[in-house]
């Protein structure tokens, strides 16, 4: 008849076994996080200047581009859904307004970069689409790998841009950004481990 008597104390218990496992999985997480390399990639420490070799009206308009993708970034590390799709729609307007047709390349490298600025127009199409933050981060990693392809193929005069990675986004999968600094911010999982990743690469131009 007196066991009642003991179950706020075993409640209270449980709570406090609960709430250390919770801190435990999420120190665990922050270790993993820092253990776990990033793929093998031989210009992470390259500050070569590289060529950028195009008109500069080119790369004012590319550099729009740019600066779309940093402000999608930060919404996405703010999970703010909104800004994110206010910021894709004005990536979308500047990628399909980009002067190709300035480029001074072969028809067979200029019909790469048409369908590379095409994917990522698409990807960003794919992302405002999408309802839940989750897939818009999935989406987001496409248009970043995208992004970085571009850029490594017509360069960005001026620029240095830092590809960083998060091993544990995506289930442990991985996945790339990119960032005009060295410091990680990461859109993959915002304030719950926002500094979660490393700069692979540095494009500097």
């Amino acid at each position: 008849m007196h066991i009642p008597l003991y179950l706020p104390k075993i409640e209270n218990d449980m709570t406090k076994i609960a709430s250390r496992c919770l801190l435990a999985l999420w120190l665990m997480a922050a270790i993993a996080c820092q253990q776990q390399p990033a793929p093998a990639d031989n210009s992470a420490a390259d500050t070569t200047i590289l060529k950028a070799p195009y008109a500069d009206v080119f790369y004012d308009s590319l550099q729009l581009v740019i600066a779309d993708y940093y402000t999608l970034s930060s919404a996405l590390v703010k999970a703010d859904t909104n800004a994110a799709n206010a910021a894709a729609l004005t990536l979308r307007q500047h990628l399909d307004s980009l002067p190709l047709g300035l480029l001074q390349v072969d028809s067979s490298r200029l019909s790469v970069i048409r369908e590379n600025t095409g994917s990522i127009s698409a990807e960003v199409a794919g992302l405002l689409l999408e309802k839940t933050l989750d897939n818009k981060r999935a989406s987001f990693e496409m248009i970043s790998d995208l992004l970085f392809d571009l850029v490594k193929t017509t360069g960005i005069k001026g620029k240095t841009i830092y590809r960083q990675y998060c091993p544990m986004a995506f289930n442990n999968k991985g996945a790339y950004w990119l960032s005009d600094t060295t410091e990680v911010l990461n859109p993959y999982f915002g304030d719950k481990m926002l500094h979660c990743g490393e700069v692979t690469d540095t494009l500097h131009y």
